[in-house]
């Protein structure tokens, strides 16, 4: 004990005192509970018998009723649609922004704080901004878009089962482009200009620049801005919950709002731990490739 104190007194045992905090923070708080849910997605799980571990084992069975369910590949084709649009939608704006904000022009460091505002808003806010936004009846984008001539009718975003998921990602979109900004901000940043300078000497022109340059060095910091994206993204709850509720009639629900729809509407606590396990291995392979991505980032 003394050989311990005096460790942990010279400084050399603190930072594995900080490591063991971590770590079993995590496990406590986040690998048992995930080891938890996976267990219960082979299990039969009802209201009688949610307090205890020992319940019927089932195996796949929790897994094949999940896809005999007709309402199943609709959610999950839903949930493709507003990932993959999503991250298309942030990753596109956030980098045309940060292009635009490395020119360095006079009050780009304040306009660019400016973004940030819905980085930090709650997702429940910037839901509560949107269904405003998004009225079919006094919504400012119908005007905004009457007023452009884009359409001549009120578009009911929230409440049409054509447009009701496209009203979550649009809201999905403003609220992540500014993570994506920063990121790509600061890959933009790592670029040393000389070889920009270089490149224009040789006349390059701007666009064979971007894609010689600027799109080869950036390819490490692109997959962890992706990455992160799809993992943030498949994490978006409350943007469903604050605008459309997943309907009407499912034509907006996702994976994630289905889980909890599931667990704690239907009380069908299997399905929502079945479905909760699908986006973990999802989650699981987007956090390899971030990993992957970072370590050759180092590298380089």
């Amino acid at each position: 004990m003394r050989a311990i104190f005096s460790s942990i007194r010279d400084g050399k045992g603190f930072d594995i005192i900080l490591i063991s905090i971590s770590l079993i923070f995590l496990v406590l708080f986040s690998g048992v509970p995930l080891i938890y849910n996976a267990i219960m997605s082979f299990q039969e799980v009802d209201m009688f018998n949610l307090g205890t571990f020992i319940r019927p084992w089932v195996g796949l069975d929790n897994f094949k009723s999940l896809f005999e369910d007709p309402t199943t590949l609709p959610i999950f084709k839903n949930t493709a649609v507003f990932v993959i649009a999503s991250i298309m939608g942030q990753f596109i704006i956030g980098f045309c922004l940060a292009i635009f904000f490395s020119l360095n022009f006079t009050g780009s460091k304040y306009l660019r704080g400016l973004f940030l505002v819905s980085w930090v808003m709650p997702g429940l806010v910037v839901g509560a901004v949107w269904n405003l936004i998004l009225s079919g009846d006094f919504g400012i984008l119908n005007y905004f878009l009457k007023q452009t001539g884009l359409i001549t009718e009120n578009i009911f975003w929230r409440s049409d089962i054509d447009y009701s998921l496209w009203a979550v990602v649009i809201a999905n979109i403003w609220l992540g482009t500014a993570f994506n900004m920063i990121l790509l901000s600061v890959g933009l940043a790592a670029i040393p200009k000389d070889i920009y300078e270089a490149a224009e000497l040789d006349g390059a022109t701007a666009i064979q620049r971007f894609l010689t340059i600027t799109l080869p060095m950036m390819r490490s910091t692109i997959g962890a801005v992706i990455s992160l994206g799809l993992i943030f993204t498949l994490q978006q709850f409350d943007l469903f919950a604050a605008i459309t509720s997943g309907g009407p009639a499912d034509s907006s629900n996702v994976a994630q709002y289905k889980a909890w729809e599931a667990s704690f509407k239907e009380y069908d606590f299997a399905r929502g731990a079945t479905i909760s396990v699908l986006m973990i291995v999802v989650v699981m392979i987007a956090s390899i490739i971030y990993v992957r991505s970072t370590k050759q980032e180092v590298r380089e």
